[in-house]
């Protein structure tokens, strides 16, 4: 089982932001903003990639989630970076979809 299912199912605790019968969203423990949520599927799936014709909606609902957060966090007037990376050589370390909410500075775009 994956950390992040491990969160899901309460066994590692977590400082959650935001959950509903589908998705959670807690801080990131190793944070690179001041703002650093991660927005996460209850629905164990490894790859955005993964993603096909019956569970295509999970991203718009992330990204409705994060619009909620920014707002309930004071950055969305501000501005917030979405970033999902998928695949080890994208810098993906736990395999199960997920969506980094980061703001609260400005921030320099970098590849």
């Amino acid at each position: 089982m994956c950390i992040f299912c491990k969160i899901v199912n309460g066994e590692i605790p977590s400082n959650k932001v935001y959950e509903d019968e589908k998705y959670l969203a807690f801080n990131d423990i190793n944070p690179k903003a001041p703002v650093h949520i991660l927005i996460i599927p209850k629905q164990h799936i490894a790859y955005l990639a993964d993603l096909d014709d019956t569970t295509k909606y999970i991203m718009g609902d992330m990204t409705l989630i994060a619009n909620k957060i920014s707002k309930k966090l004071g950055i969305d007037k501000t501005g917030y970076r979405i970033l999902i990376n998928n695949g080890p050589d994208s810098g993906q370390e736990v395999f199960h979809i997920h969506m980094h909410l980061l703001g609260g500075k400005k921030m320099a775009f970098t590849v």
